[in-house]
């Protein structure tokens, strides 16, 4: 690649500081009574690249991490989000930086940083490829990285390099006073302290900065100045670029010439009134969508809302990331608003949140189902065999899964808790895209748990990549008392499940308790819906015509586009049944794979667990039939592409 700055690859590449992030999830605690806490990429070049490819722009990071699990995690997390790690170093000698946060109140958030001798501060010119800056459109330097010899040596390369190409410099001030060695541990959260000698190496960068953005603290420490007026004209007589001005909840004021007599007559976006909860994280939140409005040519009102907007988000949530907004997810606020201060209880927003930032992409799935517990322990029992002997039989399922998987895309596995633990463990080791379990107790009607109702406590244990399945037999006929009982059940699920960060899937069977018409299913993913009730997936049973699928593919798209689709369920039904089912369902691209478990596994269970075959046999014989399947499914597919 060697592109200048006007035809790039990227759109802007943040240089800096790149942590793990653990906060506090007590909220309205001391730092030190924090129990538990929660993990999120942090600091502020890593926030603003994520933000950035959030907001659709073409993002990369350049730092260094840690040649361990908490630099895998920046670096996988990157990726996940869509940002270029092309300059993300691995550093084999030192640690990734961490911080531990809490929000103690509306106005105290204190943080520890744990950066001595980090990785990222071992950044050096040496690391700054020439190629690689002259590939972006941007750079943005932080502050902090001008505080030590090399890491500043490093910024004013790229600074120099962007120049040279014709891109842009974004200078976000970003002052820390005790990353400057100005103030002790127990003051990560201290926003200001004078120092000559930090102003006078900050004012040494505006001269080669386009755009400069601080609050009124920074803006102060980068020009020397005690007052805001003054420190706003030094700013601008070592610097022509664009001065952003962040003034927490009255938003921010836009300078693109002289310095006004009244500050107030600069530029000023669109404000949004909002409950402050964590201000930690907002400012880079802030920075995303000021970079989205203003790297894609948008006025500086509008860039200057959109910064706004995005900062109103982070600052009425509780993590730094994690909590920047889609460029969906902005469009959908600014277009709807929102009659909540704390967007945090907003189920439309957060919806749209959640469903726009999932872990990764699933356009289809193809999925062995072995969470049966009832139908395999009364075949063991029935057999004479040791109910150890089930749990030992989950592992061969997986096995012949991954034996048919081969490692491509568009696999997945349904296991239980009660006798498939030791298979996750197998699973874990092959590259499958999704793996359910199940929380309903088997059969039961009304839904019930099966190891506690307390269904919240459950699933914080879970790995965050494993999704939710609940199957509940519902029908839109059955008795009032029944389903509000039901409705209200699966609305706990739904609530825990987003609480907690899972993915969920709603198996619904219908069929087993009343009649199977065009509209029943339709009818009652409708009053699903109506309770507010999204999952991410739903698993329903084959319907008898077309009609039925169109009616259930105008229920989902009507009450959420967002959602992932639909798979099959089996029923044990035998193959030239599914096949046709596959067929029938091909016409409606909602349907998006199935998950068939008895007909896979149910016969090669039965004769190895009576002793008649052994390992080998069992797994060939289940990915015979799960490989016919997967074939069956993609001929359906491939004829509706056709």
């Amino acid at each position: 690649m060697n592109e200048t700055a006007t035809g790039a690859a990227l759109d802007v590449i943040t240089i800096g500081r790149s942590s793990v992030d653990l906060y506090g999830q007590q909220i309205g605690s001391r730092l030190e009574d924090i129990a538990s806490f929660a993990k999120s990429v942090g600091g502020c070049p890593a926030n603003i690249a994520i933000g950035t490819a959030r907001l659709g722009l073409k993002s990369a990071l350049l730092s260094r991490v840690g040649d361990e699990q908490l630099g895998r995690f920046i670096r996988e997390q990157m990726v996940r989000e869509g940002v270029s790690t092309r300059g993300l170093i691995t550093d084999p000698d030192r640690l990734s930086a961490l911080v531990i946060l809490s929000v103690e109140n509306d106005r105290s958030f204190p943080l520890i940083f744990y950066r001595e001798n980090c990785a990222d501060m071992a950044l050096e010119e040496d690391d700054i490829d020439p190629e690689f800056i002259r590939s972006a459109r941007a750079v943005v330097v932080t502050g902090t990285h001008f505080s030590r010899p090399n890491t500043d040596a490093a910024q004013r390369k790229a600074i120099r390099l962007m120049k040279e190409a014709g891109g842009k410099v974004v200078f976000d001030i970003d002052y820390r006073p005790n990353l400057w060695g100005l103030a002790g541990h127990a003051a990560g959260d201290s926003r200001y302290i004078a120092s000559e000698a930090v102003s006078n190496q900050l004012k040494t960068v505006l001269p080669d900065c386009d755009l400069i953005v601080g609050t009124e603290e920074e803006v102060l420490i980068a020009s020397g100045k005690s007052e805001l007026l003054s420190a706003l004209r030094t700013i601008r007589s070592l610097s022509s670029g664009t001065i952003v001005l962040k003034r927490g909840p009255m938003g921010c004021i836009v300078y693109d010439g002289d310095i006004p007599d009244d500050l107030e007559d600069g530029i000023v976006g669109k404000g949004f009134p909002i409950e402050v909860f964590n201000v930690l994280g907002a400012g880079d939140a802030f920075m995303s969508g000021l970079l989205r409005g203003w790297l894609s040519g948008e006025t500086l009102g509008t860039a200057a809302t959109w910064a706004n907007a995005c900062g109103a988000f982070a600052v009425s949530r509780l993590l730094c990331a994690p909590e920047i907004p889609t460029f969906a997810e902005l469009q959908h606020f600014l277009e709807h608003g929102s009659p909540h201060r704390a967007l945090r209880k907003d189920e439309a927003i957060n919806h749209v949140h959640w469903a726009t930032t999932r872990r990764r992409d699933i356009p289809s799935m193809m999925t062995f189902a072995i969470d049966h517990r009832v139908q395999l322990e009364e075949l063991a029992k029935r057999l004479g065999a040791d109910l150890e002997r089930v749990a030992a039989f989950k592992i061969l399922a997986v096995r012949a899964a991954a034996k048919v998987a081969d490692g491509r895309p568009g696999y997945g596995m349904l296991l239980d808790e009660r006798f498939g633990r030791e298979a996750m463990f197998e699973l874990a080791r092959h590259p499958f895209d999704w793996l359910g379990r199940p929380v309903e107790l088997p059969g039961s009607r009304p839904l019930r748990f099966e190891f506690s109702q307390d269904i919240g406590s459950q699933l914080v244990e879970w790995p965050v990549d494993h999704c939710i399945k609940c199957l509940c037999f519902y029908h839109p006929d059955d008795p009032a008392e029944l389903k509000r009982e039901q409705q209200e059940k699966l609305r706990t699920l739904f609530e825990a499940a987003r609480k907690v960060g899972r993915e969920l899937l709603l198996e619904i069977i219908a069929g087993k308790h009343g009649e199977l018409g065009d509209d029943t299913i339709a009818r009652a993913l409708e009053e699903l819906y109506a309770l507010g009730i999204k999952p991410d997936w739903w698993k329903l049973e084959p319907q008898a015509s077309a009609t039925a699928w169109q009616k259930i593919e105008a229920v989902i798209d009507r009450n959420d586009p967002w959602c992932r689709g639909v798979v099959l369920l089996g029923l044990e039904a035998p193959h030239d049944e599914l096949e046709a089912a596959f067929t029938a369902s091909a016409a409606t691209p909602v349907v998006k794979g199935f998950a068939v478990g008895r007909t896979i596994f149910m016969d090669a269970a039965e004769n190895w667990l009576a002793g008649r075959i052994g390992d080998e046999a069992a797994i060939d014989q289940m990915a015979e039939r799960f490989e016919k399947l997967t074939a069956a499914w993609l001929a359906s597919r491939n004829r509706r592409a056709a």
